[in-house]
């Protein structure tokens, strides 16, 4: 059996301790906070690919992450390859 490299076990600590702070936070919307934060992904098709996710799944949680004001700023939209590109807003901090 393999051991997880240092650096996923910091990511999903993380995204524990963002859920932990807020509740209402799916797992897929705190990580892509942490995701956004960290500099891992920053549009919808690289944080899939990244964590393995269906690309409709992330793009539905970014929506309704967009939706809450401070949360996430969707910063650019491709409408033929459906990739969003998204930031954290200056006072945001997951």
């Amino acid at each position: 059996m393999s051991e997880e490299p240092p650096e996923l076990d910091r990511f999903l600590a993380l995204v524990a301790a963002v859920q932990e702070r807020d509740s209402s936070l799916t797992a897929i919307q705190a990580a892509l906070l942490v995701a956004a934060k960290l500099e891992i992904a920053r549009d919808s098709r690289a944080f899939a690919r990244k964590l393995g996710i269906a690309h409709s799944l992330v793009l539905r949680e970014i929506n309704a992450l967009a939706e809450r004001e401070g949360m996430l700023e969707i910063v650019k939209r491709d409408q033929k390859t459906m990739r969003v590109h998204y930031i954290l807003p200056p006072s945001s901090s997951p």
